[in-house]
């Protein structure tokens, strides 16, 4: 009969590097990804402009009342939890490559988008789903 192998410990730092990965990876995990998708498109007949400084551009709540002319339309998705700063900071740079100096917010609501089914055919559970949509306008200023 052949001796059992017996299985030597893990050395100390490997084992520190392996709890020290599957920490990062756990983390990484539970705070998931947040991300703003975007979606810009210039009015037709609109005066096209070069893009325009991002860190320069306003996010405003109504429609000013200095002269202006509305170039385009930005719809921004944030999906997971995106902080404000990094929604803002999509729409500026949306804005700019339209060659806006301004956004004039329009709409932001969370809207229901669909319904997810689950289960089988005799029990089945409805799941909605729902997403958040804002909506703004780029605008150039005229004098």
């Amino acid at each position: 009969m052949e001796p059992i192998p017996m299985m030597r410990p893990l050395n100390t730092k490997i084992l520190l590097a392996l709890l020290l990965v599957l920490t990062a990876a756990a983390a990484l995990l539970l705070t998931g990804c947040s991300t703003v998708s975007a979606d810009s498109t210039r009015y037709i007949g609109a005066t096209q402009f070069p893009p325009s400084d991002p860190s320069r551009v306003e996010i405003l709540r109504r429609e000013p009342k200095r002269p202006h002319e509305r170039i385009g339309e930005i719809v921004l998705r944030p999906s997971g939890d995106p902080d404000v700063a990094e929604i803002e900071k999509k729409l500026r740079e949306e804005t700019a490559r339209l060659g806006g100096d301004a956004a004039v917010l329009v709409y932001d609501k969370t809207r229901r988008m669909g319904t997810v089914v689950t289960g089988n055919w005799w029990v089945r559970y409805r799941t909605p789903i729902y997403w958040r949509v804002i909506i703004a306008v780029a605008i150039k200023f005229t004098g």
